[in-house]
């Protein structure tokens, strides 16, 4: 991997959360490409319960500033940083007042979806895709984990698809088998369809569960890594009837090689 850049975009990374197989593994990844001579840069949600003190988190004023439009409104961003020590590996947290201040990831203290989830994702891949305009770095990968982060290839490939900087970036995207139960807001379609996005594109969404959503990852994936040995019949034939290149599961020891060669021989060939 030496040399090449690639932007990891997720929605959970330890040490800023707790441990789980998507926060685990998004960090596992990076650090991979990192040992073996990559670039990267590491994007995730600042939730409010991200403690910013330990971690030293702190705002990147030249990158913050900028207002996003989501669903007819103006909801500012705010960009942070953070280093992960033991591994010198720089994160950018996306950040807004509006939607990630509660002191939680994705769920109320009653363990009800937050009903603005799908406006979070909305926001979490358009400032993503910001930011790293600003950076003008140009990814030749972008692996994309947990489906906060989910809405970043449709976006790349659609609201974005006039963008140099992505002209030649693949994107790859990890499917987890447990995401959330229930269904995101309804009106996730419309708001989405509001960026100009056919609703043919994301037909899909009209039923926002989290099989429908990493769907809609998939298809506007360039790969995909099954990163769970569990995962529902229906997601798992629709990955099956793709005609794109998908890695099996993997353990963590395993990891390194095969995400390392399914990089270079199937993602970038």
């Amino acid at each position: 991997m030496n040399g090449k850049k690639i932007l990891f975009v997720s929605s959970e990374l330890v040490p800023y959360l707790p441990e789980n197989p998507v926060s685990l593994m998004s960090y596992e990844a990076p650090r991979m490409v990192n040992s073996n001579g990559g670039q990267i840069r590491i994007f995730m949600p600042r939730y409010g319960n991200i403690n910013e003190r330990r971690h030293q988190l702190h705002e990147v004023i030249r990158l913050s500033g900028m207002n996003l439009v989501i669903n007819d409104m103006d909801m500012p961003l705010i960009i942070k940083v953070a280093s992960i020590p033991r591994e010198r590996i720089q994160v950018y947290f996306i950040d807004n007042e509006e939607y990630f201040k509660r002191k939680a990831t994705f769920k109320d203290s009653e363990g009800k979806l937050f009903p603005d989830n799908d406006e979070r994702a909305i926001f979490f891949a358009k400032g993503v895709v910001e930011t790293v305009k600003k950076l003008n770095w140009s990814p030749d990968i972008i692996h994309v984990h947990g489906w906060m982060a989910s809405l970043l290839p449709l976006y790349l490939r659609k609201y974005y698809a006039d963008e140099p900087l992505f002209a030649d970036s693949k994107i790859v995207t990890s499917v987890y088998g447990k995401g959330y139960d229930g269904e995101l807001d309804s009106e996730m379609i419309n708001k989405i369809s509001f960026d100009g996005i056919d609703k043919s594109d994301i037909s899909y969404l009209s039923n926002p569960d989290y099989n429908n959503l990493l769907k809609v990852a998939v298809d506007y994936s360039d790969a995909v890594i099954l990163a769970s040995e569990e995962m529902s019949e229906d997601l798992k034939d629709h990955i099956a009837n793709l005609s794109k290149p998908v890695l099996p599961y993997v353990s963590l020891q395993e990891a390194e090689e095969a995400y390392t060669n399914f990089y270079k021989t199937e993602v970038l060939k």
